[in-house]
């Protein structure tokens, strides 16, 4: 009998313990209003101005970085690093760089650099190029209902 309490003892325990660890790394990935991959790197490691001037994305380097909202920003160039610090808002994709699909629905998801499209000269990621074709099945629609969400969304976020 005491060793079934014993294990039910520590199993409470462990439990509690794996709650606690839990919400600390919540609690401290929600302290970053941008999504950035584990080494803190934007749009993990691509070119944000690339998008608008290329057309598509281009790996950017640590060499042509940039520290802006808590999170490094990697460009091609230093012509690009430069763009981008004059007007960091114009380049910098919407809802945190979190997918556009995702804030639609009310929640935030990582993205990928291929999924992607400009519209109204405003950056926008996905998920993956699956749930960027969902995305675009009502693009103005979509926006719209994330703009409605994304105030609420990037206040948990901070």
């Amino acid at each position: 009998m005491l060793t079934q309490w014993t294990n039910l003892r520590i199993s409470a325990i462990a439990l509690i313990a794996a709650l606690l660890s839990f919400a600390t790394v919540q609690t401290a990935a929600a302290e970053k209003l941008y999504y950035s991959t584990l080494f803190g790197t934007a749009v993990e490691g691509y070119d944000v101005v690339a998008y608008f001037t290329d057309g598509k994305p281009v790996e950017g380097s640590k060499e042509h970085s940039v520290e802006w909202k808590g999170v490094d920003w990697y460009f091609a160039s230093d012509e690009h690093k430069k763009m981008f610090e004059a007007e960091p808002e114009k380049y910098a994709p919407q809802y945190g760089g979190y997918c556009a699909w995702a804030v639609s629905q009310g929640y935030t998801a990582s993205t990928v650099p291929e999924a992607w499209k400009i519209v109204d000269d405003k950056l926008y990621l996905n998920y993956s190029k699956g749930v960027q074709a969902t995305w675009e099945e009502d693009v103005p629609g979509n926006i719209q209902k994330a703009d409605g969400n994304w105030p609420g969304i990037a206040k948990d976020l901070e």
